[in-house]
């Protein structure tokens, strides 16, 4: 470890502390508000796309509606990308001629980039065409991302609404948030960063791949594509889909060390900020900042354990006379270093993007095992796109029930009292996770069509099978690529792990919404458990670190803590 890794560490802290206020205010602004930005342009185009949906702003609609809308929105759009891909062969924009995509893959990708996962089996310059691409793929980055936005916004009404329209049941239009996220908040910035890294020299065109000669005299074929637009979305929207196989660590798509800052800003901007859009929404500022602090204290631990961990050697390099003197640099990119690939691996997994500028499978042992501890403590380390605001405030209830069994009083939020009901649904949420994460990875563990595709055993290759389920259903998108997983048992896999680890989680915390939102407000007492300071603080992160990580602890001890103390006794599998 070095004063300058821990300074840009720190700045790169300073910077998302900066921006939560202004972006949160503006998402505020743009879905709470009827004051949004642009009325003339924006306005106009918000308004055609809400009458191309045969609906208008005042439409609200109850939780069970909200759900149905984008259950029926999200299944459209799996099996209007799963068409394109079966029919890129003969559709335009194919200047290199790929035929279609095979069934198991073409159903896995479109459940991945319609779920906000962007889980890649293939490579992207060898399977997928320019219209693919861009059409199918990026189409879903922006509409996933605004689906997870309205969700948590949805949720968030549904937690602070005193009263309002057809008796307070109500949690906002789905259309109307879906279109206002898009509109005014993903097009725009997406819009502006594709220009700044066109400057910075990430390539946007639709012309074929260039064949070039090397230094050495060799010809090469340089995979190019409208790459910029795809990147400024992947990060913004957290999906992490790459253009190139190689993501975030390719040339092409991540040039220099400003572009990766702006990236991992990106990543982290819109689901920082929401925390500020629910104080505001709550009546109570300190509401928002008390939950950004336990963002942002998971967020330092998972930063500077990776980062220690990476400084050091990696055992499984012992013997092979490598230089590890400066840590391990193994599937590291140089212009970056060590500190950067670290974070950049940190603020991934824990916003649920999935882009990596470093390959997480040639990381130490308890290197890896914090991305990994990221996805499994439930993708609310900040989180992806909406999905980590709602995720959160699933903690948040938990946290003030037993707050409540332990000052032997019924539990309040906001003034709403905790009840039966909400808690099976937390309970549902839970399970849901666990079960999609721990039972395919059993299944995988004990069959042949699922340890082929293992590049190493032990508890190495059991590392690279949990990262994969809890990638999937966590909808994270990055992966130990040890692991080869497109074959037909592990596409189809993954894809219900996926669709399962959306949808079957946002439906309960839908209902929470619902159960909560007409609910009568009281006084607070000298009882009341407070939510907006230090002590709630830390009770939330206790109980995140509880349920996340002992859930998941002897799957972690058989994985990669066992990998780390067999490193560190000087074997090797």
């Amino acid at each position: 470890m070095t004063v300058q890794g821990w300074i840009q560490i720190a700045l790169f802290t300073a910077a998302v502390f900066a921006l939560t206020k202004p972006v949160g205010a503006y998402l505020y602004r743009v879905l709470e508000t009827e004051e949004r930005p642009l009325p003339s342009i924006l306005g106009r185009l918000e308004r055609l796309c809400l009458r191309l949906c045969g609906r208008t702003a005042d439409d609200e609609q109850t939780w069970r509606a909200y759900a149905v809308s984008l259950l029926l929105f999200s299944i459209v759009g799996i099996a209007v990308t799963y068409g394109i891909q079966r029919l890129q062969g003969v559709l335009p924009l194919n200047p290199q001629g790929f035929g279609a995509v095979p069934h198991d893959l073409a159903l896995n990708t479109a459940v991945s980039f319609t779920t906000n996962t962007n889980w890649q089996a293939y490579s992207g310059e060898t399977t997928m065409s320019y219209l693919t691409q861009m059409v199918g793929l990026a189409w879903h980055n922006f509409v996933s991302a605004a689906a997870g936005l309205a969700v948590a916004v949805a949720v968030a009404r549904g937690l602070t609404r005193r009263g309002g329209p057809e008796g307070g049941k109500t949690i906002g239009s789905f259309w109307a948030d879906l279109i206002r996220s898009t509109v005014y908040v993903l097009l725009p910035v997406s819009i502006v960063v594709a220009v700044v890294f066109v400057a910075m020299g990430v390539p946007q065109t639709l012309s074929a791949y260039r064949e070039v000669t090397t230094v050495e005299g060799a010809k090469q074929v340089l995979a190019l594509g409208p790459v910029a637009t795809q990147e400024a979305i992947k990060m913004l929207g957290t999906n992490g889909g790459g253009f190139f196989n190689a993501n975030s660590a390719h040339p092409f798509e991540n040039p220099t060390p400003v572009t990766n800052l702006i990236q991992m800003l990106l990543i982290f901007v819109l689901p920082t900020g929401l925390t500020w859009t629910y104080g505001k929404m709550a009546r109570d500022q300190r509401q928002g900042w008390a939950i950004f602090g336990a963002m942002a204290a998971l967020f330092l631990a998972g930063v500077a354990t990776c980062y220690f961990a990476e400084s050091h050697a990696n055992t499984a390099l012992a013997g092979l006379g490598v230089d590890q003197a400066t840590g391990n640099l193994e599937g590291k990119e140089v212009r970056f270093g060590i500190a950067n690939t670290a974070l950049f691996a940190t603020v991934t997994t824990d916003a649920s993007c999935g882009a990596v500028n470093g390959m997480h499978d040639s990381f130490t042992p308890l290197g890896g095992l914090v991305p990994l501890l990221n996805i499994q403590l439930g993708e609310v380390v900040f989180g992806g796109v909406g999905a980590g605001l709602y995720g959160m405030l699933v903690f948040v209830v938990l946290s003030v029930f037993i707050a409540g069994l332990m000052v032997g009083r019924t539990p309040e939020l906001l003034g709403k009292k905790i009840e039966a009901r909400e808690m099976k649904l937390v309970t549902v949420y839970m399970a849901v996770f666990a079960f999609f994460v721990l039972v395919p990875a059993a299944w995988a563990s004990a069959v042949g069509y699922g340890t082929s595709s293992l590049a190493n055993q032990g508890p190495h290759g059991l590392s690279e099978i949990l990262y994969a389920t809890s990638s999937a259903t966590g909808n994270n998108g990055s992966a130990f690529a040890g692991l080869s997983a497109n074959t037909p048992f592990w596409n189809l896999l993954l894809a219900v792990a996926m669709f399962f680890g959306r949808f079957a989680m946002i439906v309960p915390v839908l209902a929470i919404a619902g159960s909560m939102v007409d609910k009568k407000t009281v006084a607070a007492g000298p009882g009341t458990f407070p939510t907006n300071g230090t002590l709630f603080t830390v009770l939330l992160i206790g109980i995140i670190v509880i349920v996340g990580a002992l859930t998941f602890l002897p799957a972690l001890g058989l994985g990669p803590i066992l990998e780390h103390y067999v490193g560190a006794a000087g074997k090797v599998y």
